[in-house]
């Protein structure tokens, strides 16, 4: 019992706030909920607070197709891509339709024509496509190719406006997700009801 005291006692000195009665708050991150970006199934890695540090970057999401099943794998597993993912056609994801992210206007796009081979990193900028809505959130999807939108247009929530590419700063190809308002960036939430709507 003595032991479990002690233990006790040397974790609440480690932590002074909790010793004197208060829980510690993390600062509170705004965040944006957006229409799913692909109709198939896929997944994201976020950009923790402070990796990345320029809006846009900042709480950025980066996010893959993941199709079929692992061949050769009883019971299999999702995977990114097909082969060795050497090409960018053995990516699940290439050339996907990306959707847009909510009610909003086109404010900018950028067009890199420069493809990447997949495992190489290529030089900035990428291929842009910038979004606003109506109350000053603002969307950036980067490495899209094929846009189907121009500045000034306005998009529907889950529209076609581009394809996935792999183009700029990126190794393969996916869509990077930055969002933010004003000089604040956001974090990146999902429109779960849109992503149980099933393919288009």
């Amino acid at each position: 019992m003595r032991a479990i005291i002690a233990a006790l006692a040397c974790l609440v000195s480690a932590t002074p706030a909790l010793a004197q009665g208060r829980a510690v708050t993390p600062d509170v991150i705004e965040t944006v909920t957006i229409h799913r970006i692909f109709n198939e199934y896929f997944s994201c890695g976020e950009h923790y607070d402070g990796e990345l540090e320029y809006l846009g970057d900042a709480l950025g999401t980066d996010c893959v197709v993941q199709g079929g099943l692992q061949e050769g794998v009883e019971g299999g597993f999702v995977t990114a891509f097909r082969n060795d993912g050497a090409r960018n056609e053995d990516w699940y994801g290439w050339n996907a339709e990306v959707l847009a992210p909510f009610d909003g206007t086109v404010v900018a796009v950028n067009v890199n024509p420069v493809v990447n081979q997949p495992g190489q990193l290529g030089r900035p900028p990428a291929s842009i496509i910038l979004f606003e809505r109506a109350d000053g959130v603002r969307v950036l999807f980067a490495h899209v190719q094929d846009l189907q939108v121009a500045r000034g247009d306005t998009v529907r929530a889950g529209q076609v406006v581009a394809r996935v590419g792999n183009n700029g700063y990126g190794r393969n190809p996916h869509i990077h997700i930055g969002a933010w308002k004003g000089e604040n960036p956001y974090q990146i939430r999902w429109d779960l009801r849109s992503n149980a709507q099933g393919t288009e």
